[in-house]
């Protein structure tokens, strides 16, 4: 489930560049909710089913990361997102970037540090924002920037949890 939500970001991307009015942003959505939905039943199944693996930890949160920022990416660059909510997107890509160079550099010192509830709750406020934003009316739009600036301030203090308990487990070591 991990390759086809990595196999979904350029349908994700292209749909942008394709203009067939409403049916696209509905198309765009669905693909993007699919690909949600599979990230909660592959996580899911994985841990009911005790078939955890080390590519899962690795890759999955990547894949989470690259569908949510790269359909980010294309709704500020087709102005989708303007203003101030775009202050809320890039901090969250750095949240992401600097979360993913810890984990990287925690990975190839064998720390393992587990993902907290605050932030599985952030990638859900994202997931929830980046979706309201795809529908692009009005209401909806303004939902969506409500949902996507909660997910800033999540980004924030999970980054904050997460180098926290990064710097206990360390100090275990």
């Amino acid at each position: 489930m991990t390759i086809f939500r990595v196999l979904a970001i350029p349908a994700v991307v292209a749909s942008f560049y394709i203009n067939y009015g409403a049916c696209t942003q509905y198309v765009t959505l669905l693909i993007f909710i699919f690909a949600c939905v599979t990230d909660f039943f592959d996580g899911y199944l994985a841990r009911m089913w005790g078939v955890q693996s080390r590519f899962g930890r690795i890759f999955d949160p990547a894949a989470d990361k690259l569908i949510v920022l790269s359909t980010f990416v294309m709704l500020v660059y087709t102005n989708k997102i303007t203003g101030i909510p775009v202050l809320f997107v890039i901090i969250i890509m750095c949240r992401e970037v600097l979360v993913s160079c810890m984990r990287e550099f925690l990975i190839a010192a064998n720390i393992s540090v587990p993902v907290s509830e605050v932030g599985k709750v952030k990638t859900v406020m994202q997931m929830i924002a980046t979706a309201l934003l795809i529908l692009n009316y009005e209401f909806i739009v303004r939902l969506g920037e409500i949902f996507l600036c909660i997910a800033a301030i999540l980004s924030l203090h999970s980054m904050c949890l997460y180098t926290r308990n990064a710097i206990m487990e360390t100090n275990k070591k």
